[in-house]
């Protein structure tokens, strides 16, 4: 959720607060609803989600329920009382400070504030005390995971590092040039609480493109677009058809530049190689000289004076020859060394030989592809990115396959582990790790289907198995599927968080079912 929306969102409940509280639901476990009446009268829930990767700030009609179903849930309905008096947004950021003024009782319950991070992959929900101290997270994030700043209980709130954008509400036509010349896109570099979303609703209604260019003429219509964003950044608007072909011809630009680019950087490599294979082929001359002053040495060993850098001999066909000597050797040693030289050369050039047709049919291969590839289509060159590029360079992990003929990945260390989960993994494959415990990454390949249990079982053992909890009898072992799996920034390879686990009980021995590739 990007910070404009959320300052939007917060202007709609001003007039509202402060508001009463009726009372928290909990529909799941990453979720909020307060039930709220207006200063108005009106009756509406403001729902917090708080879960990565996608969270969300919103207001809701109607009655939702839920009990608390974590311990993080129970300590907000025991210490979230009272009106909420306040909703903050820290500059155009996305995290929200609820303070709530707590209520008087038979135990009087202090006033509090909720810290609502909608900050994608890092999301997360925190209760302050009135000192700014946590009470309660319902992700504690540790030293090892973010040196910046720990969240967890007893300490003082941190927010996130302070950033230098321009405030969308207050900049002035001027403060836009230093994206004259630069692309739209650039403009989330630049201007606070506009994310790649808004960037493109940006777009759509300066009618321009993410990637256009912007002279005088544009920055005023980004300028005039952004000032309407603010006032209403809901996203609606249509493209005209113009617009359209030009986005999609865009699109396909943007995945096509950077397959081309791979293939070029593979030519050039290919055509290094056969500049090399020829090199090789042209010193065959030289090593028919090295041979022949080879012979020439040993067949007049007693012209060599001892300790000579070169020596002048009457060659085979009665011209003179310069031999360049190695002083420390003997007459015999320095043939050896010449003719050793000569074998060399030759074996570079016979296998030039077999080299050249083969190099050369895999670029023309290449230039092929290349050629193929600026004329596809979206549709092709989607395709294409999502194509993994088999044979290049070694396998990553172990590979099994399941009872039922999944691909089953394990990562041997933590950069496969790292590289399985974070780059190779399809966002709908299942991922496994024992819990609790130092272990390997394991990704049932399944790309979104159901498979039976006995591929979870399956799986889950591989888990236990590579894991610090090899040999136990009952191992619990975590799955979701891989989109629910992120590393944190600034994590260590192979580190990382998760949400919607289920847990499986096995054994942590090597399953027999399947095979390792």
């Amino acid at each position: 959720m990007e910070g404009l929306l959320i300052h939007a969102l917060l202007r709609e409940l001003a007039p509202e607060l402060p508001a009463q509280n009726l009372g928290l639901a909990f529909p799941d476990e990453g979720s909020l609803a307060v039930l709220l009446k207006g200063r108005s009268g009106r009756i509406f829930n403001l729902v917090l989600r708080y879960r990565p990767p996608s969270p969300s700030l919103v207001l809701e009609e109607g009655t939702l329920l839920g009990e608390p179903k974590t311990p993080f849930q129970r300590q907000l309905w025991a210490r979230a009382k009272g009106p909420l008096m306040e909703a903050e947004q820290l500059k155009l950021d996305r995290v929200v400070l609820l303070r709530f003024a707590g209520e008087k009782g038979f135990v009087d319950t202090p006033p509090s504030t909720l810290v609502f991070e909608a900050t994608g992959r890092n999301a997360n929900l925190l209760l302050l005390d009135e000192a700014g101290r946590i009470l309660g997270v319902d992700r504690v994030i540790t030293q090892e995971v973010n040196r910046y700043r720990e969240l967890r209980p007893g300490l003082p709130y941190t927010p996130p590092p302070p950033y230098e954008k321009l405030d969308p509400r207050t900049l002035k036509a001027e403060d836009l040039r230093p994206l004259l010349g630069r692309p739209l896109k650039e403009v989330v570099r630049h201007v606070d609480g506009v994310g790649l979303e808004l960037m493109r609703e940006l777009a759509r209604r300066a009618g321009l493109t993410p990637e256009t260019p912007l002279d005088e003429a544009a920055l005023e219509r980004v300028f005039q677009a952004l000032k309407g964003l603010v006032e209403d950044p809901a996203l609606r608007t249509a493209l005209t058809e113009e617009l359209r072909a030009k986005w999609a011809e865009e699109e396909k630009e943007a995945l096509r530049k950077p397959l081309l680019e791979a293939l070029e950087r593979e030519r050039k490599t290919l055509l290094a190689r056969l500049a090399d294979y020829q090199r090789a082929l042209d010193r065959l001359e030289e090593a028919a000289a090295l041979r022949q002053k080879a012979d020439l040495l040993l067949a007049r060993l007693k012209e060599v004076p001892k300790g000579a850098e070169k020596v002048v001999l009457e060659g085979f066909d009665g011209k003179p020859v310069e031999v360049a000597l190695d002083p420390t050797l003997s007459p015999q040693e320095n043939a050896k060394k010449l003719y050793e030289r000569a074998r060399r050369l030759e074996a570079l050039a016979e296998r030039a030989l077999d080299l050249i047709p083969k190099t050369e049919a895999k670029v023309q291969a290449l230039e092929g592809e290349m050629a193929r590839l600026r004329q596809a289509d979206l549709a092709e060159l989607l395709a294409l990115t999502r194509k993994p590029r088999e044979g290049k360079g070694p396998k990553v992990g172990l590979r099994y396959t399941s009872p039922s003929g999944f691909a089953v990945w394990v990562g041997r260390n933590a950069k496969e582990n790292d590289l399985l989960t974070t780059r190779m993994a399809h966002s709908e494959d299942l991922w496994f790790h024992a819990q609790g415990v130092p272990g390997s990454h394991v990704i049932l390949k399944v790309e979104g289907q159901n498979p039976p249990l006995e591929d979870l079982l399956f799986a889950a053992r591989l888990a236990a198995y590579h894991s610090k909890a090899r040999g136990e009898a009952q191992v619990p072992v975590d799955y979701t599927r891989k989109k629910h799996v992120w590393r944190p920034r600034k994590a260590a390879p192979g580190q990382v968080l998760y949400t919607h686990a289920k847990t499986l009980f096995v054994e942590g021995a090597l399953p027999q079912e399947g095979g390792e590739g």
